[in-house]
């Protein structure tokens, strides 16, 4: 990089945001905002802003692999 300073690449995201969130799920950011205010999936807020854990997408992706089945958010509340 022309300032010297490296950057992690995307994957190496801890977090993601409400909109990044939902484009790797191909969910619009509104669908998974009601399901965060439902309380059907989970995130973290800090004040206003909502994150959702890398660990919780990388877990599902995971668990439909394992399982061959669909996972629901609302019965899985298993963390990766």
């Amino acid at each position: 990089m022309e300032d010297g300073l490296s950057r992690a690449p995307a994957a190496a995201h801890r977090f993601y945001t409400v909109p990044e969130a939902a484009g790797l799920l191909r969910v619009s950011a509104m669908t998974l905002y009601r399901s965060i205010a439902a309380n059907e999936f989970p995130a973290i807020r800090i004040r206003t802003r909502l994150l959702v854990p890398a660990t919780l997408i990388d877990g599902m992706l995971d668990a439909a692999i394992r399982r061959g089945a669909v996972v629901d958010i609302a019965e899985w509340r298993t963390f990766a």
